[in-house]
This record gives C-alpha cells, structure tokens and sequence, in this order.
C-alpha cells in the first residue's frame, strides 16, 4: 500500500497559490487516472482518494492541517493504514528550485521546508519519498519566501502546471509506486 500526500494550505484564500503545489499535483493526479473524488475524513486530518493502481492500493492525501502541520495527518494515515516509510510519496513546493524543475529523493533533510520538517517529526525518520517541485521566478528573490510562497501563480504560471509541470509530477509518482 502506498500514502501519497500533497502538501498545501487548506482553504479558498491558498487556492493556486505556490505553496499548493502539492494540492495542485495530487488533484490533477486523482483526475488524470479516474481515482474517486477526495472525501473529508475528520480522522485523517485530510481529504483522501483510495484505489487501486497497478495492482497496488494507494490513499492519495491532502493533509488539512495547513502546511506547518502536515506531518499530524501523514502520522495518523501511515498509522492507521500501516504504510511504511519508503511507500510515503511527499508531494511538495520547492523555493530552491526554478518553476518546473522536479526532483525525485528518497530521503534527507528537510532543507528549510516547514511541512518536511513536520512530517520528519511526527514520523520519526526523514526515509520518505518526496517529488520536490520547483516554484521559484525571477521575481522570487524581491519579496520575503513567505509571501512569495503565498502569492498565486501568474496566469502563464498556471498554463505551464497544468499542460508541462503536473504530468512530469504524475509521471515520477506512477514510477515510485511502479518500483
């Protein structure tokens, strides 16, 4: 069984905003291979989408804990459903990385990122998979990474996801799982 978790901020104010990238992947995720509609489930802390694929049962995640709290509702899914670490897919943001740049790693630091940081505690090992993607622009370097991580995608930005950026991601989720 593998956790595939997207990590965002909850709510419309976050909505196409860098920070939710991850929410953006596994959304378009969850359409692109027919996967049932993300249900709220209080005890999970997060909408979920479960399936099979490929032979193989995935829970696709978006922790509902906003981004600082995200390794609460990583801990009660991998608990509950008895996911070990290397099935754990984190799907996430990367200010280091320029718009579009995806890097696939399988374990590490947190490298500043508050959600890493979180799951790392709440799971007690930094062995995990992350699918890291790139979100910074020229304009990245002129306001604080706080509010450049908060701010909406330009229009061109979100164009780029959608028809470039969110198939790539798609693509290295379906061969962590692919082995």
């Amino acid at each position: 069984m593998y956790l595939i978790a997207g990590l965002g901020n909850p709510s419309k104010q976050y909505e196409n905003t860098r920070h939710n990238t991850g929410f953006m992947a596994v959304d378009f995720l969850v359409e692109k291979l027919g996967l049932p509609k993300f249900q709220l489930k209080e005890k999970f802390k997060s909408e979920i989408s479960m399936a099979e694929y490929d032979g193989k049962k995935i829970i696709v995640a978006k922790p509902q804990t906003y981004m600082n709290n995200s390794g609460s509702a990583v801990q009660a899914l991998q608990n509950y459903f008895k996911i070990q670490p290397e099935n754990l897919i984190v799907v996430y943001d990367e200010l280091d990385l320029p718009l579009g740049e995806i890097r696939v790693h399988q374990e590490g630091s947190s490298a500043g990122h508050n959600g890493i940081k979180s799951i790392i505690t709440y799971i007690s090992t930094d062995k995990f998979n992350r699918v890291r993607i790139g979100i910074r622009n020229k304009n990245a370097e002129k306001v604080p990474a706080e509010k450049f991580v908060l701010s909406k995608l330009s229009f061109f930005e979100k164009r780029k996801m959608k028809k470039e950026i969110l198939p790539q991601v798609m693509g290295e989720i379906l061969k962590l799982i692919s082995g």
